[in-house]
């Protein structure tokens, strides 16, 4: 049986960091491969942080595209989060080195890609295991990130809350101030800065 290799390519998108009030948010777009599933794919949040690092060696390997990409603090300020969701979810996509048949996005906004076939499901990182593989990726990507932003701004422990608006984040924000890499379109940030 002669099986059509880009009949069944279906892309998985999912973005990470949306809620933080500092760094960028990132995206990653997956092809897996259906002759080898990977157990145990769901939303990253679901995941410990070393199952998601284990699940992050197993689609890195056995996928047949995946691609990171991220829209920096400063996108996100000029276009607002929203927008710089879909242009990482869109660079992503286009750094695939494999063209899928069909985009699926976690959520319920696409981003505006001529040439694509696409469609946006809610919650889908827990029901398509191409976008639980993206939301991994995307999700270990950006706690990096926020781990080497953390040894570049230490005062505001960013590896503990990786950037979240948490109650010690707000602190330490009051006390330091804002750094160059806060979102300074994000209210907490914003209020700081007018006050």
């Amino acid at each position: 049986m002669h099986e059509n290799p880009i009949a069944m390519l279906v892309a998985g998108i999912d973005e990470a960091g949306r809620g933080p009030l500092a760094g960028s948010v990132v995206a990653a777009a997956v092809i897996l491969d259906e002759r080898y599933p990977i157990e145990g794919l769901t939303d990253s949040k679901k995941l410990s942080a070393s199952r998601r690092i284990l699940l992050e060696v197993e689609i890195k390997q056995y996928a047949r595209a995946w691609a990171i990409a991220e829209a920096s603090h400063h996108e996100i300020d000029e276009i607002n989060i929203l927008q710089a969701s879909l242009l990482a979810m869109k660079r992503a996509l286009l750094n695939l080195n494999l063209k899928p048949r069909q985009v699926l996005v976690d959520g319920n906004r696409l981003p505006l890609i001529d040439g694509y076939r696409m469609r946006a499901i809610i919650k889908g990182d827990l029901s398509e295991p191409c976008i639980s593989a993206a939301s991994i990726l995307a999700k270990n990507y950006r706690d990096r990130q926020m781990i080497e932003l953390d040894r570049q701004y230490p005062e505001y422990q960013f590896a503990r809350h990786k950037g979240y608006p948490t109650a010690l984040h707000r602190e330490l924000l009051q006390k330091h101030g804002v750094s160059a890499v806060h979102r300074r379109s994000f209210k907490p940030v914003r209020e700081l800065l007018n006050g």
